[in-house]
């Protein structure tokens, strides 16, 4: 761990001259993971699929000098899909494209209000949720994205699914299969077979093929054969629509202006800005914890960058963007040292559109349904409900609420109802209301400054980690700390969790962190970071 530190790659300038050969394989590699998967995100989300890359092309070459973190991709991501969607359904009214458009003027005023989020810091609150219930939420996401994606693998003409909520989408798919247009699905089911088949197989040159690059080759192959842009499939729309990669201002602010759509505006700019930060500060957490030579990013300034990058992605008519997981860690596995990385995915993004666009054109949505069904179904895994039952049956209650009151009504419902469920249960396990946002708190320095105590007293729960967390800041590194909990009725699953991480990151820069006074606590099942209470 000392000999990463002690050779950090350079920053700015100089890593560029130091790590560009390294720098430039993995920005070309990600780029061809991104190209397909932008395109795909894109077209459901209702955007025009070349926004998508348009996006990721500003996530690269505009935010890469702005951003708090070396190795994270920024780029559209498919946990914004059911937002983007319903923004363009609900603002647009029918009419998809004034829907776009209107959806454009949210995702500017959302860009600037997380530049001030960044300013002001304000990236501790993301600390606020509790965690069963956002994984409850991506879970949510996954499974709509599945829904509505399994009948464009299976041939299914998108007017036929339009106006259609999550959970009527579910209840329709045993009718496409039995009307599924047997072309189009052909080349949906040998795409998921890809996609699913490949990271199975153990040969290590095969897992170093992308399975969404691979999907496009194979699924443009078929499509040729089965002459997908003949007269008889026009109706089901078989293949993207990209649009134009041009520089025009396509954003439209009159929906606040609008007493009737006023109140929709609000509610997608509140989503965009909420679940779009939270879902780049946790990705920039988890990148933290992969990044080999364990640097920290600033997750403040990130998000500022991700504002600057919504802000003219908006204006410009893309997807609002957030530092994507799965891109980041492609990232890091093809050798990406610095964020120059993150630099040449865009400037190769922006050659593919350029040269590429009428191969763009031949690509079957199907093969792009496909993957976002295994992007879906990663969010969803059956080992997500697994692992959260787990940590508890308490956890389990939660993230199954946060799931289907999601489906049911929309994604802040659904999340207000796990926050909520969970605030009830730490009510009903003895937790004072007063201490459930604000935490009591005894600091003791000793031996000099070298050792500290801190004593939490009646309750450490996710509603009050932001103060304890901000506590355990004010610290200097490399000493000891002693957190006691022995007076505490209920450490959550959330705290625990936070304390672990915290308590890794702390002994990894050369100090010590101990945890003592469990004792006495019964915890909510034998998962090492289940929540305790006193008993």
């Amino acid at each position: 761990m000392n000999t990463f530190k002690n050779t950090l790659p350079k920053t700015g300038w100089l890593g560029f001259k130091e790590n560009w050969k390294a720098d430039l394989l993995s920005g070309m590699l990600v780029s061809l993971i991104a190209l397909p998967l932008s395109l795909g995100i894109a077209s459901a989300s209702g955007f025009p699929p070349i926004m998508g890359v348009m996006t990721a092309i500003i996530g690269g070459v505009v935010v890469a000098f702005f951003a708090g973190s070396e190795l994270t991709i920024k780029g559209p991501a498919a946990g914004m899909i059911v937002i983007c969607a319903g923004a363009v359904e609900e603002l647009g009214r029918g009419n998809a494209e004034l829907g776009w458009k209107l959806a454009l003027g949210a995702v500017v005023i959302s860009g600037l209000i997380q530049i001030l989020f960044g300013i002001f810091k304000v990236a501790k609150l993301a600390d606020f949720f509790p965690l069963s219930a956002v994984h409850g939420m991506l879970a949510a996401i996954g499974i709509i994205i599945m829904g509505k994606q399994l009948h464009f693998v299976m041939g299914i003409a998108p007017s036929e699914l339009k106006g259609k909520e999550p959970l009527e989408l579910i209840a329709m798919l045993p009718h496409s299969i039995m009307n599924m247009n047997k072309e189009v699905a052909i080349i949906g089911l040998v795409s998921l077979l890809i996609m699913f088949g490949l990271p199975m197989i153990k040969n290590a040159t095969i897992k170093k093929a992308p399975p969404a690059l691979i999907v496009l080759i194979v699924a443009i192959v078929l499509e040729q054969l089965l002459h997908l842009d003949s007269e008889p499939f026009r109706s089901v729309k078989p293949l993207v629509n990209p649009g134009e990669f041009e520089i025009n201002f396509n954003t439209d602010f009159t929906a606040m202006t609008d007493p009737s759509l006023l109140p929709i505006f609000f509610k997608y700019l509140l989503l965009f800005t909420v679940i779009g930060s939270i879902e780049s500060l946790l990705t920039g957490k988890a990148i933290d914890l992969l990044d080999p030579y364990k640097r920290k990013a600033n997750l403040s300034k990130d998000l500022a960058a991700v504002g600057i990058g919504n802000t003219l992605a908006g204006l410009l008519g893309g997807l609002p963007m957030i530092s994507e997981v799965a891109r980041s860690s492609a990232n890091i596995n093809n050798g990406g040292k610095t964020r120059w990385a993150n630099l040449f995915h865009g400037l190769f993004l922006l050659l593919f559109v350029v040269a590429l666009v009428p191969i763009i054109k031949m690509i079957p949505v199907a093969a792009l349904a496909a993957m976002l069904i295994f992007i879906g179904f990663k969010l969803a895994h059956p080992r997500e409900f697994g692992h959260t039952y787990q940590i508890g049956k308490d956890q389990l209650a939660i993230f199954v609420v946060t799931i289907v009151t999601t489906l049911a009504t929309d994604l802040l419902i659904g999340i207000g109802a796990g926050i909520l469920l969970e605030l009830i249960m730490h009510l009903a396990n003895g937790v004072h209301v007063k201490s459930t946002f604000k935490p009591l708190l005894k600091v003791e320095a000793r031996e000099v400054g070298e050792l500290f105590t801190i004593q939490i007293e009646h309750s450490a729960v996710f509603s009050n980690w932001i103060k304890i967390k901000k506590t355990l800041n004010e610290i200097p590194r490399k000493k000891t700390i002693i957190i006691d909990l022995s007076k505490t009725k209920l450490i959550d699953h959330s705290v625990m969790e936070n304390l672990s991480h915290y308590q890794s990151d702390y002994i990894s820069d050369g100090g010590k962190f101990v945890l003592k006074g469990l004792e006495k606590h019964k915890a909510f099942s034998h998962h090492k970071l289940a929540g305790r209470k006193l008993a």
